[in-house]
């Protein structure tokens, strides 16, 4: 249905201006074409055999910045090529480039003043034509995949990538940064197709992002979606990109999408960092996954102990089970009554009154099952040495149910 929506839009576009015109992605792929044509010039003809623009035209219409424009581009005409002048038309939405519309000059005619002229007549079919490419081949094409793994690379920290997106002309010059972490927090499930999942989170992340002047990038994995941002003091932009990611992320993934979380790095002046910065915002979204007081937007400065275990459960690392004391509470606690309030109390900074408060319990309940559990462990799990072991414990405990990504 898609394609054939573009196809009828190319169609009329035709009709309203007379000429031939043909459709194109940003790999130079033919997407659509006009059936009406007084004259095709040879690399027409070609490139609807084909379905894809040659090299040698390639360079010449690049050469001509059609791939930076922002307004119609004339490309002149190229006799060696065999090549009648052409109109680019280059299709964005919100500056967002998802195509081009090429519109052929006729043999006699020496100038493309006409069709600009005649372009504004035609604006709102081209404004449709450009939301239904970014709803259907973006995330698609292959100049973009190539891209968004070159990005993953350098965020895992490969050099010669590294090397390479510090270059990238949206890059330079823009820091600081911030890298983004998007994870849907109940989105882990085994059964789920692996390349479906990672074309979802990619549509999901450049829909969303487009249009947020601070993100500056986005790329899709199977389990998450990662966006370079500029680094900012406040979070409208995030909690935007929240918003519609959740939206987008249900709309293709045809399920309900219930808490989509935001882990947010430090930020940082060199792109070298990158792959640092990446590690903190996915440990800010994987804790906030397992402990929701954390919130959706969640910078990973504000994760406390879980900055840890990123890497003190690495193999032969820190393992929580080695806390006597907790293994003695997890033993007795068979009904869930005492680990939950210490958590909670550990969490509310020891204020008997705000947990409860926050459980709708009177305070003589509070106090009596600390007490239980001082008599459990034969020790006071308010002290200071005491009271780190097991919050850290009930922590660890969290973190390994944390979504794998």
């Amino acid at each position: 249905m898609m394609q054939q929506d573009v196809e009828q839009i190319v169609e009329r576009v035709a009709l309203k201006l007379g000429r031939g015109l043909s459709l194109e992605d940003l790999d130079g792929v033919l997407l659509a074409y006009s059936s009406n044509q007084s004259h095709a010039d040879r690399v027409r003809v070609n490139f609807l055999l084909s379905k894809r623009v040659p090299s040698d035209v390639s360079v010449w219409q690049l050469s001509h910045g059609i791939a930076t424009a922002v307004r119609p581009v004339v490309v002149p005409a190229n006799e060696e090529l065999g090549m009648l002048g052409r109109v680019c038309v280059p299709l964005l939405v919100r500056g967002f480039r998802v195509g081009y519309l090429w519109v052929q000059l006729d043999v006699e005619e020496q100038s493309a003043t006409a069709i600009l002229a005649e372009l504004p007549g035609v604006r709102d079919e081209l404004d449709l034509l450009a939301g239904l490419l970014l709803d259907s081949n973006t995330a698609e094409s292959e100049f973009r995949r190539r891209r968004e793994q070159e990005f993953l690379s350098a965020c895992s920290g490969e050099s010669n990538a590294v090397a390479a997106v510090a270059g990238w002309k949206e890059i330079q010059g823009r820091g600081p940064w911030q890298l983004v972490t998007i994870l849907d927090a109940d989105g882990a499930r085994s059964d789920v197709d692996p390349l479906a999942a990672t074309l979802t989170h990619r549509s999901a992340a450049l829909q969303s992002t487009i249009g947020v002047n601070a993100a500056l990038f986005s790329a899709g994995t199977e389990t998450h979606s990662v966006v370079l941002f500029r680094e900012s003091g406040g979070r409208a932009d995030h909690a935007q990109v929240l918003v519609h990611y959740q939206l987008e992320l249900a709309k293709r993934s045809g399920r309900a999408v219930d808490r989509v979380i935001l882990g947010i790095s430090e930020p940082f002046q060199v792109i070298r960092q990158l792959a640092g910065a990446y590690r903190q915002s996915k440990v800010a979204a994987q804790a906030a996954a397992v402990d929701r007081p954390l919130g959706e937007l969640v910078d990973s400065r504000s994760v406390g102990v879980y900055q840890l275990f990123d890497r003190l459960l690495a193999p032969g690392g820190w393992d929580d089970t080695g806390s006597v004391h907790f293994r003695t509470l997890e033993d007795q606690d068979k009904n869930g009554e005492l680990l939950p309030i210490l958590e909670l109390l550990y969490d509310s900074d020891g204020s008997v009154q705000d947990v409860a408060a926050k459980l709708h319990l009177h305070r003589s309940s509070i106090y009596n099952r600390l007490g239980r559990i001082r008599q459990l462990i034969g020790a006071d799990p308010l002290s200071g040495a005491i009271r780190v072991e097991l919050h850290a414990a009930l922590k660890a405990r969290r973190w390994a149910g944390r979504p794998r990504i």
